[in-house]
């Protein structure tokens, strides 16, 4: 599938009431806190990462949980903060399944009770996971490890009726394999309890896109999803019904290296302050401004002007907006966000 490649130029102003949910966030990450691979670098700014992203039209937030410990601090901030949060454990953490005392049954009962207790109200869960398949870093834990516990994430989602927040990282053969085989291979797995979900981060090819999709699961795209001229076509190869939007903060930023950058060039002006604020190093932090090499939650805008301009302007910049701010709400099943303005 072709990718139009551009001449940048900032487009002309553009007008409306742009909102967002950030369906993954990794806001227990303690970068947020000012603290870098271990070491305190400058204070604590997380509550100016939330005001930035209030600011870019962001209304609400999924944090991701990738452990049970991480689980239960993405719950008191979800709760504390009027987020929401996803319970599960990441295939690169496999082996805290067998490392956990009374072994994984235990763990996998810990997630069960904690999905539970937090069910509804302020900070609820709002999908299982994120777990899945990681073959990159099998360093972590063998693929065999990452099976066995990604298949018992699953049964999660049948018993409580979430949507499923799923990882694959060169491993879509057996990715795919193990949800037809636990009965997700259409409909999201609606006949066996599922509801749907969606593979966050996508990477992939557009084939591997288009195959989720028919699976009845949505696709999510961040800045790593926008690195290669291969990735801009399997961006553009998601249909507008199973769009999501991400910026997997701290991580997946958009940078200049990115093939991304030409379309991310013609940013209104008016937007770029708000999804792309100039940043600082972190040795010379300034409380207000963002800091180099950490990507925030502001940013999803950025992430959805460059589907627009995939497009080449065909869908404006507010349809795409609406159609995944109905997206996001319908899947994760946020009715009471449904009229936020």
């Amino acid at each position: 599938m072709p990718v139009t490649v551009i001449t940048a130029k900032p487009s002309q102003e553009v007008k409306g009431n742009f909102r967002f949910i950030g369906v993954t966030v990794n806001l227990t990450d303690p970068v947020f806190r000012g603290k870098h691979r271990g070491k305190q670098l400058h204070d604590d700014d997380f509550e100016a990462v939330l005001d930035r992203s209030h600011a870019a039209g962001v209304k609400s937030m999924i944090i991701t949980g990738t452990s049970l410990h991480e689980s239960k601090q993405a719950l008191h901030l979800a709760a504390k903060h009027n987020l929401y949060a996803t319970i599960g454990c990441h295939p690169t953490r496999s082996t805290d399944f067998d490392k956990y005392r009374g072994g994984p049954e235990a763990y996998l009962a810990a997630l069960d009770k904690l999905i539970e207790g937090h069910l509804t109200g302020q900070g609820r869960v709002v999908a299982i996971g994120e777990c899945g398949l990681d073959y990159d870093r099998t360093h972590f834990a063998s693929p065999e490890v990452q099976k066995i516990h990604f298949r018992s994430q699953l049964t999660l989602a049948k018993k409580y009726h979430l949507p499923l927040f799923l990882h694959s990282r060169s491993c879509h053969t057996d990715f795919v394999q193990i949800l037809r085989e636990e009965g997700f291979g259409e409909d999201g797995g609606r006949a066996v309890g599922g509801k749907g979900g969606v593979v966050h981060s996508h990477t992939g090819t557009a084939e591997e896109a288009i195959e989720y999709m028919a699976m009845g699961f949505h696709v999510s795209v961040n800045g790593c999803s926008m690195k290669t001229p291969d990735n801009l076509a399997a961006c553009k190869a998601i249909r507008p019904e199973w769009l999501l939007l991400e910026t997997d903060a701290p991580w997946c930023s958009l940078t200049s290296t990115h093939a991304s950058k030409p379309h991310l060039d013609t940013l209104p002006p008016s937007l770029r302050p708000l999804y792309l604020p100039p940043a600082t190093q972190p040795h010379r932090f300034v409380y207000g401004k963002p800091v180099k090499g950490r990507n925030e939650p502001c940013a999803i805008g950025g992430v959805g002007w460059v589907i627009h301009e995939l497009h080449e302007g065909a869908v404006p910049f507010e349809k795409i907006k609406e159609k995944v701010w109905r997206n996001t709400i319908e899947l994760f099943g946020l009715e009471e966000l449904k009229d936020t303005q």
